[in-house]
């Protein structure tokens, strides 16, 4: 018998909204609306969409130590953040691999994560395991999270507190929102401006209505955010990375601040940091991509790369026909003397060789808002 499905407490708005509603990681969720997936992607791109991330985990981490405490779980710098900034980390094994990818935003009086929604209880045990003696670990079921992403995202939001438009990206802080006081970063998951608002669960319903009766914003389900974020090449949880690829191996250096990485003043002392280092000295043997196919045949996750004469290369972990561009795009952990720009392979799909060349990532430009 399996578990019932969860659900967020916008679930009856969905249903309202004619919403198609699969199961995702444990929750009934709106996969897209009567529009469509593509009108969907292009409403974001192009004005504002609005999305339920309810099943996200929020958890905050209360005590003088936990900053410090954290630090000894992910290999980036959070005794450095000031009050309202906001970074991206991930948990590692002892092995260097991915447990999970996370955003933590310094508040005055504790840290915010938010944590992928089919990882949340794994998270939730390891930090009260590793450093539930160090600070409080609080997760947070009683807030609801909404996603506010697109061009005319901060127009929308202004319409019910101008203060907002004064965030820049990957700051947060309080604002009142209609009947809520919420917690607002400006953040997302598909390359456009944007914001991410934790909202009580009592009031969620009401702040989503406020926001979808704006002529800016539509809402939006998983099929859009999956292909803005694909666009964007922003890494999936359980697809593109986890516990077999390194943040190394996932070209995730970048969220490695000087200050943790060898050499630097707090280095190490987090899981895998060693073989973390000895990546980052001498390289990897396979590195995620992005890939343009030169057909127009959709490229699936789990499709073989190979080179000409059909020896293996590597895997697609996303891929699909990307509606910005209009070609069918991937990423993929590739051999890493392969995983040179505008370098040629192919994927294998349906029996047939499917010409690709590596891109540069996002495949649409980013357009976040840093003041």
């Amino acid at each position: 018998m399996s578990a019932e499905l969860l659900k967020t407490p916008l679930h009856a708005l969905h249903v309202e909204l004619g919403a198609r509603m699969v199961p995702f990681a444990g929750y009934e969720m709106p996969v897209n609306y009567p529009g469509g997936i593509i009108a969907e992607h292009k409403q974001c791109r192009e004005s504002a969409a609005l999305f339920d991330v309810s099943h996200m985990g929020q958890v905050r981490l209360v005590g003088a130590d936990a900053a410090a405490a954290l630090e000894s779980l992910v290999p980036v710098d959070v005794l450095g953040l000031a009050v309202g900034q906001q970074r991206y980390a991930f948990f590692t094994d002892a092995s260097g691999g991915i447990l999970d990818d996370l955003m933590i935003t310094r508040r005055e009086s504790d840290l915010l994560l938010v944590v992928n929604a089919g990882c949340k209880d794994a998270d939730i045990r390891h930090l009260l395991t590793h450093i539930g003696h160090r600070c409080q670990v609080l997760p947070m079921p009683e807030r609801a999270l909404l996603a506010l992403q697109g061009p005319r995202a901060a127009e929308a939001l202004a319409h019910l507190n101008p203060a907002v438009t004064k965030l820049v990206f990957m700051t947060g802080g309080s604002f009142q929102l209609g009947p809520a006081a919420c917690y607002v970063t400006r953040s997302g998951y598909t390359g456009e401006d944007g914001f991410e608002i934790s909202v009580p669960a009592e009031h969620a319903v009401a702040l989503a209505r406020m926001l979808i009766n704006l002529p800016e914003v539509k809402p939006a389900g998983l099929g859009a955010r999956d292909t803005l974020r694909l666009e964007a090449g922003l890494c999936l949880y359980g697809h593109d990375i986890d516990t077999r690829t390194s943040p190394i191996q996932a070209g995730l250096t970048w969220a490695i601040q000087k200050v943790r990485r060898p050499g630097g003043e707090r280095a190490g002392h987090y899981p895998g940091a060693d073989v973390i280092a000895g990546q980052l000295s001498s390289g990897v043997s396979h590195k995620r991509v992005g890939l343009l196919a030169l057909e127009r045949v959709p490229v699936r996750e789990g499709a073989t790369l190979v080179d000409a004469r059909g020896h293996k290369l590597g895997t697609v972990t996303s891929g699909t026909i990307a509606p910005t561009i209009n070609q069918p795009i991937a990423m993929a952990y590739l051999a890493a003397d392969h995983a040179r720009p505008q370098h040629e392979v192919y994927a294998e799909v349906r029996g047939q060789k499917v010409p690709m060349r590596v891109a540069p990532m996002p495949f649409v430009p980013h357009r976040y808002f840093r003041g």
